[in-house]
This record gives structure tokens, sequence and C-alpha cells, in this order.
């Protein structure tokens, strides 16, 4: 069970009308939310409890989070609305693991519980990338973000969160993108090797998607697609690892 609460959120008044008003000095109240995932486990009185505790931590975190997000994910498809985006552990506030009996944890409170420290951003994806250095060179016209780069994103996405089909579906998009956006920088060190190495990959990559279509990517598509996803971004990774200039 899943339990959604809103903290702190600011008071609304129907007959305030829409015209502005004149700002406060000072942070505005911020709206926080609490989510809770409450799973049905049985636990042989106190004892077994602590014991549970004592052992429970990012396991279960990243659990929660995945369920959260696919929540997420379900509500965008219902809203029609685009902007509803899932959520990384990092972002979270804080981040508790406990147990205690129904009413509690409808609550969001708890009997006995442990904060977890706050989860580490991956880097695996991003070492080379050098994140400020290419926003500077983006904002400064010295540098082009790619429409592949955005679909490699969703696709990934897409792949950790478990969605095959849609994962299929964005990579043969972002891979077709990418052959044609990467073609001007083949001379640059490794980058034509690369590019033949995707190109490989394509018809692969075609087939999971139209299987996508059909109804569904079994395993040895899927892990198709993963490694060509890793190679369409470590191709993207090669290209701006030499720098902007």
């Amino acid at each position: 069970m899943l339990v959604l609460a809103t903290l702190g959120a600011p008071e609304r008044r129907w007959l305030r009308g829409r015209r502005p008003k004149t700002a406060s000095p000072g942070p505005a109240p911020v709206t926080t939310s609490r989510v809770t995932l409450v799973t049905a486990q049985p636990l042989d009185g106190a004892a077994d409890a602590e014991r549970w505790l004592r052992a429970a931590g990012d396991a279960e975190a990243d659990a929660a989070i995945a369920v959260l997000n696919r929540v997420l994910h379900l509500h965008r498809a219902a809203t029609a609305d685009p902007h509803v985006r899932e959520v990384r552990r990092e972002q979270a506030m804080v981040v508790r693991v406990g147990f205690g009996e129904g009413e509690q944890v409808a609550d969001g409170r708890w009997r006995e519980a442990l904060e977890l420290p706050p989860g580490r951003p991956s880097t695996r994806r991003t070492a080379a990338l050098r994140p400020q250095e290419r926003l500077a060179a983006l904002l400064g016209g010295r540098d082009a973000a790619l429409a592949c780069e955005e679909l490699v994103l969703r696709a990934r996405q897409d792949a950790d969160a478990g969605r095959r089909r849609e994962a299929a579906l964005q990579l043969d998009a972002a891979l077709t993108a990418a052959l044609a956006e990467l073609e001007p920088w083949a001379p640059r060190a490794d980058l034509a090797a690369r590019l033949a190495e995707l190109r490989e990959l394509q018809p692969g990559v075609r087939a999971a998607a139209q299987a996508a279509l059909e109804g569904g990517v079994d395993d040895e598509a899927d892990a198709a697609l993963r490694h060509a996803l890793e190679r369409l971004e470590a191709a993207l990774r090669a290209r701006t690892a030499l720098g902007f200039d």
C-alpha cells in the first residue's frame, strides 16, 4: 500500500482572487510530500521486528522508490501530463525504514525506524561528461544539445524501470538519430569505430522495437537492448570527452 500526504501546504483562500499581491520578504513556504510504502509483512513480536530492522536498509528504500516511480509513470499516462517526472532516492529530504502497527504506518509514523544516509548519485554514465564544463559550452554556443541525447535519457529511464517495450521503442529512435547526428564528429578520436559498432547493433535494436510493437520483448532481446544502450551512451560520452574548443 502506498500512502501519499502533503505537508506544509500554503493555505488556499478561494475568495482572494487571481490578482497579484505584494510579495513578502524572505523565502516562501515550501510544500513537501511524504510517501510511505506499507508492506504487510508479519513480524513475530518485538524481538523479530527489531532483528528485521537491523537488517533493513538500502534494499527496502530502493524497492519503495521503484514502487513510487511506477505510480508516477502510471499517473503521467492517466493525466496525459508530460511534466510528471519520476524521482531518485538522492532527491528525498529524508529516507526512513521502520515498522509499526497499521494505523501508525498509514499515517506515516512508526514504532521504531532508522534514518538512512542520503543516496549517492550514480557516476557510471556521467564521469566523462564534465557536466559543468559542458553546460558552459552549451550556454556559450560552443556545443549543441543533440536530439538523440534526450532520447537516450528516456530510453535509459525506461530500461532502468523495467519497461522493456518503451525502452525498445525509445532506443530505436535514439539510435537512428544518433547515427545521423554524430556523423560530423566521426573524425574525432575513435568515434568512427564507435559509429561502425552502433550500425552493427542497429538491426538488433530495430528487431526489438518491432517485437515491442507486436506485444513484448523477451530476455534475449532485452539483453541486446541494454548492451546497445550502453554502447550508445559510451559514444555520446566520447564525443564530449575531448572538450569543446
